[in-house]
């Protein structure tokens, strides 16, 4: 059971965005795991691209072309002044960069569709099929329509139309922790339990630099959460929020297809951090209702 005093009463914003869930497939393991790991690497909403998760590995016997796959989930960001279209549309094209620089170009790989209850398609062969440059050409496989994209180790193969979906992005807390091998052993633990949960993807991992929407340099974009740092407390005196005997605070960021999954998620690693010593409390990142659509109470996880 989670004891309230290790748990701050507060809560972490998140908002919505839309995402695609797909299937990559490869000859081996080690070039799964590169195409993989490449193309969920740099999580980039913050700067206005798309983002990236590991969701599950998957067995021979759960890909259509019976070969070793993983599940990815892609995510962008959903401008509420503009129509979804516009987002939508910025979210294909950074969407085919992932595709064409991280998994296309990795020997003998494939990408199949992996979401259910779409709510709607993305045509892939105008910004991935073209790659053949108009030799490209579109047939049925493993019960699919695949487009064929003839390159010189032959072929790349991907579903021609990929579903997307809007879901919810940027749930998060904060480990509060004594050492650095806690944050280590927290973060692995916390990690290990959140991706026993369907549906949700963590583009972070664990991230040492949370942050926050004001910023003296807004062209970088946002900017280290000053009041958090442990190494400006002693700058920033009684205005620092740094709790007594904590050294570093991690932060696991947690994308999902719905609101229930992300905060099942949520309590699932909470509670695996706490299971570490030297993790002394559980805290959230929020800007007072500015960022999200959703905010969810910590405590609320744990009833």
């Amino acid at each position: 059971m989670v004891k309230e005093t290790f748990v701050e009463n507060t809560y972490a914003e998140a908002f919505e965005g839309v995402y695609c869930r797909i299937i990559v497939t490869a000859d081996d393991d080690e070039t799964l795991s590169k195409a993989a790991l490449h193309a969920t690497a740099t999580p980039s909403i913050v700067i206005g691209r798309v983002e990236g998760g590991i969701e599950k590995w998957l067995s021979e016997k759960a890909t259509p072309d019976n070969r070793k796959g993983v599940v990815l989930q892609f995510w962008g960001g959903i401008d509420p002044k503009k129509p979804f279209s516009e987002s939508l549309k910025k979210f294909e094209i950074e969407l085919s960069y992932r595709i064409r620089q991280d998994i296309l170009v990795k020997p003998f790989t494939a990408v199949f569709d992996a979401l259910t209850n779409a709510l709607g398609k993305i045509d892939m062969m105008e910004r991935v099929g073209h790659c053949g440059d108009g030799y490209e050409w579109v047939e049925r496989r493993y019960g699919r329509e695949i487009i064929v994209v003839p390159i010189m180790v032959p072929d790349f193969l991907i579903e021609r139309f990929l579903g997307y979906a809007r879901g919810v992005m940027g749930a998060n807390f904060w480990i509060m922790c004594k050492t650095k091998e806690a944050v280590k052993e927290a973060g692995a633990k916390a990690l290990e339990a959140i991706h026993t949960v369907e549906g949700v993807v963590t583009p972070f991992d664990v991230c040492s630099a949370g942050s926050k929407p004001e910023t003296r340099y807004p062209w970088i974009g946002p900017t280290t959460n000053h009041l958090y740092c442990p190494s400006l407390k002693k700058r920033l005196g009684k205005e620092s929020k740094v709790p007594e005997d904590v050294k570093y605070i991690p932060e696991i960021v947690i994308n999902g297809v719905s609101l229930e999954a992300v905060k099942r998620a949520m309590k699932a690693g909470v509670e695996a951090a706490l299971t570490i010593k030297s993790v002394v409390g559980i805290s959230a990142g929020n800007y007072g209702g500015k960022l999200g659509d959703y905010k969810i109470y910590l405590r609320e996880l744990f009833p």
